[in-house]
């Protein structure tokens, strides 16, 4: 026995069937037979943060600055006016990877430390600060 060979337009014809079936049957499932019934809700939404602003913000931080105190080093300051900044390491060895809620993209950026607008010439926990200089943290990309 031979199977007839479909044509185009016989294929198109099933699939327009097939979708009218399938829309009627989605069509018919939410309704309910009580006319009183209340409708059901079937659209979705996403929601931002109630804060976008203040969240938009602190990711576009890429400056940080304070004042310099004799005798206190820039991460002792850094962290007293920042407790959320991320740091790795300890002391000498510290690394600051995040201040005001922006971390610096691995491989991408870091955070540079200057001082009365010159590089530092040392770490954030080697640096003794003196009264008046002002300590900024910049948000730097790497180049190769």
């Amino acid at each position: 026995m031979r199977i007839p060979k479909r044509t185009t337009p016989d294929r198109l014809l099933s699939v327009a069937a097939v979708g009218a079936l399938a829309v009627g049957l989605l069509a018919g499932c939410g309704q309910d037979d009580d006319p009183a019934a209340t409708p059901v809700d079937t659209s979705a939404s996403v929601s931002a943060p109630q804060d976008t602003a203040e969240a938009s913000a602190e990711q576009d931080v890429t400056e940080f600055s304070y004042t310099g105190e004799d005798g206190r080093t820039a991460l002792e300051l850094l962290l007293e006016a920042d407790p959320e900044a991320e740091v790795t390491g300890e002391g000498e060895m510290a690394y600051v990877t995040g201040i005001q809620g922006r971390t610096a993209v691995e491989g991408e950026e870091f955070w540079s430390l200057s001082v009365d607008g010159e590089m530092a010439q040392v770490g954030a926990g080697a640096l003794e600060t003196e009264d008046g200089q002002e300590i900024t943290w910049t948000l730097e990309e790497i180049t190769e």
